[in-house]
């Protein structure tokens, strides 16, 4: 048996699976890292306690398992996208914590360059919106406050990545400075036509292009392992792609109209797009989904920065629940919200709005409101971003979703999916195997060392768990739908 070691890097935690040839999970391990504040808006990790997690559940995975990682035939990653490290070449220390995708601190150069005018230029060469959530601006502010960067930079000792890039430097002791292009197309740097780096693009943002990583398909041999605790030399790091393209491509989304809905700390809808680059005309991102054997897959996404966060904020925030898994429970004590509506804008809207300054809402509360319509009322906000982003990828697209697959720790929620159908007044379906960005990750590594030989193969895997049907009135989800836009509106 020849086992793919696939590790998911996430905003939270650390994971590591062992996945076969039959695309079946055999042990997963992970561990959770600290999350830092320093200030309203900011979040930052420890690239450092980001490394350490990852060497722990890749330990305890073998001991779990039992499997000799001598039996590992290729090593697939997936990551948190935009979120931002710049480390010394020489000795591979960070020069600053990592800044998360979630941080608004860039907000203010964001605002300045569409002052000036820019925001048509970056969007049109990289299908992206000046926002903080990318990587871009972040270079740019971590340049400019750490004594010394920028000379640094400009002279080719610094080298900048996003967690894909980082892992892989560590890795295979840093022999490959490299990152796929699906997390390059998350940069505001490179051209979403060539997939190449952009020297326009980089002189505005004042980034010099000796940090940049080397661009490389998602699904190729990049390099191989060196002096990783617990695990031989010499395994191929063979399949790269950011956590929603890789989920993507685990929910088997090839054709052109595939779509999926990833729910994890914030919710990710993405369509494939084909061949060509949909330039948005709805606000939604145009993205790159993956690249294998130089043939490049265009996607059309829409990110919604609240989603399962929502819920951690009600366990730990609120004390509403212990357990994040308890709140089905809760809100299935109501048959409805009681009119109560939330707009978890806990970290700024994303699409199709692109509101920085944007914060959450609760309307509808009365006396007779209690925890249960809360809960409720979350689950509805997460499903009614959703609402927004399809009929915006719809218009972009000229495709009409029928069905919309769905994964992510949240689509075990079955109300949620549920209450999803019913927003949506779309099929929702859920596969057996909710874990697709590790299966994506997996299976694009896979194909680069000869576990499998087409996207043919990797289909007859999939499988599907169970259908959740629309059965809202027209008129109430037509109401429901009213009162989130006016809510949206007071955000």
């Amino acid at each position: 048996m020849r086992y793919l070691l696939a590790i998911d890097q996430g905003t939270t935690s650390s994971r590591a699976f062992l996945v076969d040839q039959n695309l079946h999970l055999h042990g997963v391990a992970q561990q959770e890292f600290p999350q830092r504040f320093p200030q309203p808006g900011w979040v930052e990790h420890d690239p450092e306690a980001i490394w350490s997690s990852l060497c722990a559940t890749i330990s305890a995975l073998f001991q779990q398992t039992g499997v000799d990682p001598r039996q590992i035939a290729g090593i697939g990653l997936t990551n948190q996208r935009e979120t931002t490290v710049v480390w010394d070449r020489a000795s591979g220390v960070p020069i600053h914590p990592a800044i998360v995708w979630q941080c608004r601190r860039t907000a203010p150069l964001c605002e300045a360059l569409k002052r000036a005018g820019k925001e048509p230029l970056f969007q049109q060469r990289t299908g992206l919106l000046l926002d903080p959530y990318f990587s871009g601006t972040k270079i740019t502010w971590l340049l400019d406050q750490v004594p010394g960067a920028r000379t640094r930079a400009r002279n080719g000792a610094l080298a900048f990545g996003t967690i894909d890039s980082f892992l892989v430097w560590r890795l295979t002791g840093g022999q490959s400075h490299v990152t796929d292009v699906s997390n390059a197309s998350r940069t505001l740097l490179m051209d979403l036509d060539t997939c190449a780096w952009s020297p326009e693009l980089c002189d505005l943002l004042q980034v010099p292009m000796a940090l940049l990583p080397t661009i490389v398909d998602s699904s190729a041999v990049v390099g191989t392992t060196r002096h990783v605790p617990g695990l031989p030399d010499g395994i191929p790091i063979a399949g790269m792609a950011g956590d929603q393209q890789a989920a993507l491509f685990g929910e088997c989304g090839f054709a052109p109209g595939d779509a999926k809905c990833t729910y994890g700390t914030g919710s990710f809808l993405m369509m494939n797009t084909g061949d060509r680059p949909v330039r948005s005309r709805e606000r939604l991102l145009t993205t790159v989904a993956w690249r294998k054997n130089g043939r490049v897959t265009y996607a059309l996404e829409g990110a919604s920065f609240i989603a399962g966060a929502a819920v951690q904020w009600l366990r730990d925030g609120l004390g509403l629940v212990k357990h994040a898994s308890e709140i089905e429970t809760l809100a299935r004590q109501v048959s409805s919200s009681g009119g109560v509506v939330f707009v978890p804008a806990l970290a700024g809207l994303g699409a199709p709005h692109w509101r920085a300054d944007a914060r959450g809402v609760i309307t509808g509360l009365t006396r007779g409101t209690t925890a249960a319509h809360l809960a409720r009322a979350t689950l509805e906000g997460i499903a009614l971003q959703q609402c927004d982003l399809v009929t915006a990828m719809e218009r972009d697209s000229g495709m009409s979703l029928t069905s919309l697959r769905v994964d992510g720790g949240a689509a075990a929620n079955d109300l949620l999916l549920q209450i999803q159908a019913d927003l949506l007044d779309r099929t929702i379906i859920r596969p057996q195997q909710i874990e697709t960005t590790v299966i994506g990750a997996a299976a694009l590594a896979g194909l680069a060392v000869g576990v499998w030989d087409s996207e043919e193969a990797l289909a007859g895997h999939w499988k599907e768990d169970r259908r959740f049907q629309p059965m809202m009135e027209t008129g109430e989800r037509t109401e429901q739908i009213a009162a989130w836009r006016q809510a949206v509106a007071k955000a």
